[in-house]
């Protein structure tokens, strides 16, 4: 049996003495499609269903900076998310939910400061407080070099700013997550669990490094850190894998950047259940496999959960499937008794080797990527994106032999299957957002618009925190394509090697 007690260093066992007995993880479901309007409806049906805290997916024009009127958005625009162009867009995104009593979290990356920047105008207007203010926006760009591929601007400019973020909450939004490190598409993109380990904790080095480069004090911004992991199939693995992530984190933390507040070394972590387990066969095995998965997640102590519906390896969920995957966590909540014990699977001689084998595998892994230079450089010489190669293929080859059944795929198949029925865009939603952002440029003050990009332009090229100016240019019609573009001009296009 492990000595060691949940909420003490190095937090393998939770990160709290009573974990969810004091207050249970946060439930969430992600989502976001067609337009700001029709994805507000679908928060307020999941608020009143009891989701504790919403989850943002925006589109692919949003994630990587172009409007949805631009020509590279055609064909994009609410497919994957919401398209968030301006204010407004966001205005109607929010409309009716009280930010102060809400946390939210914004899946983006490359343009998280604008989004960031909106999320605090509407408070604003609102007329909230931004200390009131929680929630999360993910600004994780190093894994979109890896595993995603929504990057706009090089690594060096990228890093600036996120840590102009963290320095701007800080001040002004103590209690907003400045950072969400991803492993969870390290680990879609074919990674293994030992892998998703190591290089989100590589890239966690790395945001820490710059910070301090910057002269932020660690034990400070350290607080605000937070990890986003997957829950992927290996049920007892997933659970070691998540109590290892904390006793690594907090050793780095301590070893590295001689941290010693206690809740900057704490990992806290959202978990997604694994989104490339769903099957588009049987769609109903999905369930059981995100039961499964969610399960793994709260006993290895999540702080924060969203489970995947059992519609989405075919389209964005329905609102029943949505619900389906929400009440899947209510169960677990408060009608399995698992939330009664903190680490109920800790002293198991199964569980606990692999602990510590998880641990001692993710750490060699690091080591070998300090030796090339650290996260950025590995990922510029290709070492990651090649490891994560190789792994995938080698679990793909098992699946092709069947030694790796699933169910449905390769084994246990059904001829006849009924077509369920699935979410579907509405494309005259679509026209109607592209149409409103070409009224809305034509009808704003320009002469305004471009003395606010210039003013962006130059603190751009400056070491001024760039936050304050990019809220400054939202809240006077810039849209966020355009903030994009400007700097784009001064940091120029990421080109993948």
């Amino acid at each position: 049996m492990t000595s060691e007690k949940p909420g003490r260093f190095p937090f393998t066992r939770g990160i709290h003495k009573d974990m969810y007995r004091q207050r249970l993880w946060t439930m969430r479901q992600y989502s976001g499609f067609t337009s700001a309007e029709e994805s507000n409806k679908r928060y307020k049906y999941l608020l009143a269903n009891g989701v504790t805290g919403l989850s943002v997916a925006f589109d692919l024009p949003t994630q990587i900076g172009y409007d949805s009127d631009h020509p590279m958005s055609k064909g994009e625009v609410g497919k994957v998310g919401v398209p968030i162009s301006t204010l407004e867009n966001m205005e109607s995104l929010l409309d009716g939910i009280p930010l102060d009593k809400v946390s939210t979290s914004m899946t983006i990356n490359s343009t998280a400061a604008i989004l960031l920047a909106f999320y605090i105008a509407v408070a604003e207007k609102q007329e909230l407080s931004l200390k009131q203010l929680k929630g999360t926006i993910q600004n994780d760009i190093l894994k979109e070099y890896i595993a995603r591929g929504t990057y706009i601007y090089p690594p060096g400019p990228s890093l600036r700013i996120i840590t102009d973020i963290f320095e701007f909450c800080d001040s002004h939004i103590p209690q907003w997550n400045t950072i969400s490190i991803s492993g969870y598409h390290i680990r879609e993109a074919g990674s293994s669990a030992v892998q998703e380990l190591a290089f989100t904790f590589a890239n966690g080095i790395a945001y820490v490094q710059a910070a301090v480069d910057k002269g932020l004090n660690p034990n400070k911004f350290g607080r605000r850190l937070s990890f986003f992991f997957n829950a992927h199939n290996g049920f007892l693995t997933e659970i070691a894998k998540f109590r290892a992530a904390r006793q690594i984190w907090a050793t780095i933390m301590k070893d590295r950047f001689d941290v010693t507040d206690e809740k900057a070394l704490k990992c806290r972590f959202h978990t997604q259940t694994g989104g490339s387990t769903l099957t588009a066969s049987q769609i109903d095995n999905n369930v059981v496999r995100t039961t499964i998965q969610a399960l793994s997640a709260v006993l290895g102590s999540t702080q924060s959960l969203h489970t995947n519906s059992r519609d989405e390896a075919l389209a964005l969920p329905t609102d029943k499937s949505a619900k389906l995957a929400l009440r899947t966590q209510q169960i677990i909540a408060h009608e399995s008794d698992i939330p009664e014990y903190p680490d109920p699977f800790g002293g198991s001689h199964v569980i606990e080797s692999m602990t510590a084998d998880l641990a001692e595998e993710a750490t060699k892994i690091i080591k070998t990527i300090d030796g090339l230079g650290g996260s950025v450089s590995a990922i510029e010489q290709g070492y990651i994106q090649n490891e994560i190669s190789r792994s995938a293929y080698e679990y793909q080859k098992n699946i092709d032999k069947k030694n790796q059944i699933i169910v449905g795929v390769n084994d246990f198949i059904d001829e006849d299957t009924l077509e369920p029925e699935t979410q579907s865009i509405d494309h005259d939603k679509i026209h109607t957002q592209i149409n409103s952002i070409k009224s809305f440029k034509q009808q704003r003050n320009n002469d305004q618009v471009k003395l606010q990009l210039d003013s962006l332009k130059l603190k751009a090229q400056s070491p001024d925190n760039l936050m304050p100016a990019i809220i400054s240019c939202v809240k006077n019609t810039c849209t966020l394509g355009e903030i994009s573009d400007t700097l784009r001009d001064i940091y120029g296009e990421y080109q993948d090697s």
